[in-house]
């Protein structure tokens, strides 16, 4: 397949490691800001064959993962009413709340239905008039522009009995926190390629320059995670730290105009509580007023949500590129894909599955001995 073989040549990614080896002269530190090229990284096992002076830390990319407890909470009450159909993206079913999920909720009865888009769930509220649809949109800018459209075509339609359970982040404002955290050792970024396919690369130089630390755009297959560390490695090496779009094939500098005009039409900026990491100011996204009657949470006014994260999870250090996953205490005993007791070990995207399904599974000595937190 076009695009996808080809970035799989063993022995063009066998060229890129020889580039890197004979470039690399001190020990770095790299972020992945993408849930996608983390399992690309583990599956192929990229991270082994690197340099040992190059380390990648997995950072928050995963969208299910860093959806705020208080909002599975609050999914879980809505999807719990008699009058609702609760539509979502599969992999956001078995993401523990405090104390079930929405398998849960549904085996106790409630309407939950697994869709495939959120057009999907608009069809759903046209042929069900009686009830109301509720649709549970998260993830980073991806997949913001298609949940926009979808309440734009709802009011277009003029469907009033479906709503959107708004869960969206933003990638720059968490590399913003990322490195004003204190226990931050993160001195490069591979910046995730289809968020950039939306919003373009006009919010990273001046984080590059803030913080003086190069980010390369970067794609998902193998080939691209070895070009994004090779380009973000010679920067380091070079005392550089400009912005690089290593992913051309996909990405435009100004981005999707028309998903853009999209967002800014129906969403405006908010701070968003990531899940294990907290508030970051400015780095979500809400209906916007003209929207707000979509808005899922304004229409069922959930309150008294009392959330409680499981003690043993460290998902949250996961998330902040604190922990390897198989650092946890709880990794592959206590908590499995089959009982997981935080996001990252559930979704498809997160670190924790990664480890767990590519059977990274021991920590060696030399992983204790290097961890941040040994």
């Amino acid at each position: 397949m076009k695009y996808i073989e080809e970035f799989q040549n063993p022995d063009l990614a066998r060229r890129l490691l020889d580039d890197i080896h004979s470039v690399v002269t001190r020990p770095w530190a790299l972020m992945e800001v993408c849930g996608g090229q983390t399992h690309t990284i583990i599956r192929h096992g990229i991270d082994q064959l690197l340099p040992e002076q190059v380390e990648l830390i997995h950072g928050p990319g995963c969208p299910v993962c860093v959806t705020p407890l208080e909002v599975i909470d609050k999914a879980l009450a809505i999807a719990s009413r008699p009058e609702v159909i609760f539509c979502s993206f599969g992999d956001m079913l078995r993401v523990p709340g405090t104390g079930r999920d929405l398998f849960r909720v549904r085996s106790e009865g409630g309407d939950v239905r697994v869709v495939y888009s959120p057009l999907d769930a608009l069809k759903i509220a046209q042929q069900n008039p009686d009830r109301e649809v509720v649709f549970f949109g998260i993830g980073f800018e991806t997949t913001a522009p298609p949940n926009a459209m979808t309440v734009y075509q709802a009011r277009r339609l003029g469907i009033t009995n479906f709503s959107l359970l708004v869960s969206h982040v933003r990638v720059p404002p968490a590399i913003e926190a990322i490195m004003q955290s204190p226990s931050c050792r993160v001195q490069g970024f591979l910046a995730a390629g289809h968020v950039c396919s939306v919003m373009g690369t006009r919010e990273y130089p001046e984080l590059a320059e803030r913080f003086r630390v190069p980010i390369v755009v970067t794609g998902f297959e193998p080939l691209d995670i070895l070009e994004g560390v090779r380009r973000t490695v010679l920067q380091l090496e070079r005392g550089e730290h400009t912005v690089e779009n290593a992913y051309p094939r996909a990405v435009h500098p100004d981005g999707n105009p028309a998903a853009l005009a999209m967002l800014d039409d129906v969403f405006e900026v908010t701070d968003r509580a990531w899940r294990g990491i907290g508030t970051i100011p400015d780095s979500g996204w809400r209906l916007s007023t003209r929207y707000r009657d979509y808005d899922a949470e304004y229409r069922f006014s959930v309150t008294g949500i009392d959330t409680k994260e499981p003690a043993a999870c460290r998902s949250g250090e996961v998330l902040q590129g604190l922990l390897k996953p198989h650092e946890c205490e709880a990794f592959g005993t206590t908590c499995t894909p089959r009982n997981p007791l935080g996001a990252t070990m559930v979704s498809s995207e997160g670190a924790c599955a990664a480890y767990y399904l590519y059977r990274r599974l021991d920590i060696t000595t030399a992983a204790r001995e290097t961890s941040p937190v040994a």
